[in-house]
């Protein structure tokens, strides 16, 4: 069944503005990422060295933002998709973000909302004043403010710039594609940026400059956001996604006991369930084949006698759900094992920097006869990585894979993915080996090892980066429901932060489990075994690496049937040219 009249649908929907819509998106979103990465990127110096605080409640500050700000794009994804819509999510969150950013420099800028400055030596004795209630009070109120921001503007970036391709055209999805690719180098590029020249700032020149450059990145932000505006494709809200799913498993409970109708009898079979057209209005939504996957649930959209009203509207959402809303159920709950192995997948990532930065200290980081490269500036090697691989794998590779495959990315999303955490694998291997070799070296012989050995190892894990956290914000992003791709956003949020505690948790249970027989993780690298903690990843990592392989093999594409013309007599299915292949 089809919506009559879809040529009207058709006039009254805005055209997408394709990549001139792109370059406001993007542009807003760099601004705003140099601005809050920029401001974060040498915080936690600014927490021990400015305002006096000691290493475990600056770590504790650090943590609790940092679980803020990823898992609160969950509650900014939920308010976006159900009822304020992308724009709106992202407009709002981003005032907030510089209002964050003009408390956090006023820390910096304001004598009273800081402690008096100390020297060296009273920092050596502990000897500095402490920041009072209301440092702490203002500091706080600050970074729930980036927090909010960071909500809102996070998981719908990227599901409003996707809005704005029409998917429908080849031309269209090939920039969708590119999008994604074009999205994370831009992420890359700033971070290389915040990783040097604003942490040089900050810490060589003045942090009321050093934080004073990201609040007016973050004001040209929103600016950029705005100019934008006239070229927008702007999709409706259509409610909690939660209320759907409940309504489906209600109404398939109740139904439990009913046989579903024969295969056999197409006909029959299709107007046994309730499959309603579309609205007629501004949103993305599409037509879902009923499906045999998780066959359970079809009988919530199983039509019983007295269960629909004469205009052919049910009476009942909670007796009776529509195809649509059992398929998004399904689309649920084929990605959820597919988000579980992603997560893991992570730890090796946040693993860049906590023992690589250990490692520099202790290597040779002399670059020429005087100047010596920063510990933590060697993790750029990552970031640089990706942006010179991105653009190669975008303009050169996929379209070379696309002649062989026929597939629109060149491979599939979970090849993509899976390739990625190959890569992981084989940086931790690599990791490991540097490891060891620089122990060896420095107590055997005292030979001190250049710093550019664990370039191999940054460099692999950028090409991991590259291909697995790129691949999975575009599996959710293409394989959820198209009115929840917020929620599906922010999935990769979340699970770089649970990698983050997974990986403190991992860490702590080796700290004190090899105590007695020779701390692997000791404060000196030299007596440690820090070459075992990384093989012990990569053996997580490859038990991971095989669940993954066994549930994308049984994972299914989600297929689309999109509401097209009426002069076509009927509409085709569209299938999602992932599904020719896992």
């Amino acid at each position: 069944m089809f919506v009559a009249g879809a040529e009207e649908r058709k006039t009254q929907k805005k055209q997408p503005g394709g990549w001139k819509a792109i370059a406001y998106i993007l542009g807003n979103e760099t601004f705003e990422r140099l601005a809050v990465f920029g401001l974060l990127a040498n915080f936690l110096v600014y927490l021990t060295r400015e305002l006096h605080m000691d290493q475990v409640s600056a770590a504790t500050i650090m943590s609790l933002w940092f679980g803020l700000s990823n898992f609160g794009p969950l509650i900014g994804a939920f308010v976006s998709d159900a009822y304020a819509g992308r724009f709106a999510t992202i407009a709002f969150a981003s005032f907030f973000s510089l209002l964050g950013m003009i408390v956090m420099t006023l820390t910096a800028w304001s004598p009273e909302l800081h402690p008096p400055p100390c020297t060296a030596q009273e920092q050596e004795l502990n000897q500095c004043v402490k920041p009072t209630k209301t440092h702490i009070g203002v500091l706080t109120m600050g970074l729930l403010l980036l927090a909010i921001g960071s909500s809102g503007v996070r998981p719908c970036s990227i599901p409003f710039g996707v809005d704005q391709f029409d998917a429908d055209i080849e031309e269209g999805r090939k920039g969708i594609n590119s999008f994604f690719n074009w999205y994370y180098t831009s992420f890359s590029i700033v971070l290389l940026i915040n990783q040097t020249l604003v942490v040089y700032v900050q810490d060589s020149v003045s942090w009321k400059i050093g934080f004073g450059i990201p609040t007016v990145c973050m004001f040209f932000s929103i600016i950029m956001f705005f100019v934008g505006t006239r070229v927008y494709v702007y999709v409706k809200p259509e409610g909690s996604i939660f209320s759907g799913v409940a309504q489906v498993l209600v109404a398939a409970y109740r139904k439990r006991k009913l046989e579903l109708p024969d295969d056999s009898e197409k006909e029959n079979v299709d107007e046994a369930f309730y499959d309603p057209p579309l609205k007629n209005d501004n949103s993305v939504s599409s037509k879902l084949p009923l499906t045999n996957q998780y066959r359970m649930l079809n009988k919530a959209a199983l039509i019983m006698e007295d269960e629909l009203n004469p205009d052919g509207s049910r009476k009942s959402k909670w007796r009776l759900a529509s195809v649509k809303q059992v398929e998004e159920v399904k689309c649920l709950a084929r990605t959820l094992p597919i988000w579980v192995t992603g997560i893991l997948s992570y730890i090796p990532v946040a693993q860049q920097t906590t023992f690589t930065v250990s490692q520099a200290l202790r290597m040779d980081r002399h670059l020429g006869h005087r100047f010596q490269i920063p510990a933590g500036s060697i993790l750029v090697m990552s970031n640089v990585a990706v942006c010179f691989f991105v653009p190669l794998y975008d303009r050169f590779l996929v379209p070379a894979l696309r002649k062989m495959t026929h597939l629109e990315g060149g491979i599939t999303l979970l090849q993509r993915i899976g390739i990625g955490m190959v890569l992981s694998e084989l940086a931790m291997v690599a990791a490991g080996l540097v490891e060891a070799a620089r122990r060896d070296s420095a107590n055997s012989t005292g030979f001190i090892m250049s710093v550019f050995w664990l370039v191999p190892q940054l460099v692999l894990m950028g090409l991991s980066e590259a291909m697995n956290i790129i691949g999975q914000i575009e599996f959710f992003n293409k394989q959820f429901p198209e009115h929840i791709k917020s929620t599906a956003n922010s999935l990769v949020f979340c699970s770089l932060g649970i990698a983050n505690y997974l990986n403190s948790l991992l860490m702590t249970i080796v700290h004190y489990g090899t105590r007695r027989q020779g701390n692997w993780l000791a404060d000196d690298l030299n007596v440690g075994r820090l070459d075992y903690f990384y093989y012990l990843i990569t053996v997580i990592g490859g038990l991971n690496l095989v669940l993954f392989i066994w549930v994308a093999r049984t994972y299914e594409y989600k297929e689309s049937l999109k509401v097209h013309n009426d002069d076509d007599d009927a509409a085709s299915r569209d299938h999602d040219v992932e599904s020719q292949g896992n």
